[in-house]
């Protein structure tokens, strides 16, 4: 294999970590990240903030959180 370089890399970074690239650029970019470490560190970057926003998505408010928003965007649909 080639190293594919820092740019294609870098351009297809989020794909990559999504498993959305072919087979062959899958094991160019895995390679180049091998031996890149400043492209070994922005996928680590890339990697992590999409777990942290992933685990956040999973959260949820409060109950009585919920229920005092739907109760104001109500008064506020009443109002007008």
């Amino acid at each position: 294999m080639t190293d594919c370089g820092c740019d294609k890399a870098r351009r297809d970074l989020e794909e990559y970590l999504r498993n959305e690239v072919c087979k062959t650029q899958h094991a160019d970019i895995a390679e180049h990240l091998e031996h890149c470490p400043g492209c070994r560190d922005e996928a680590l970057v890339s990697r992590t903030l999409t777990e942290v926003v992933a685990r956040a998505c999973k959260e949820s408010a409060p109950e009585e959180l919920r229920d005092q928003v739907l109760a104001k965007l109500r008064a506020v649909q009443a109002a007008h």
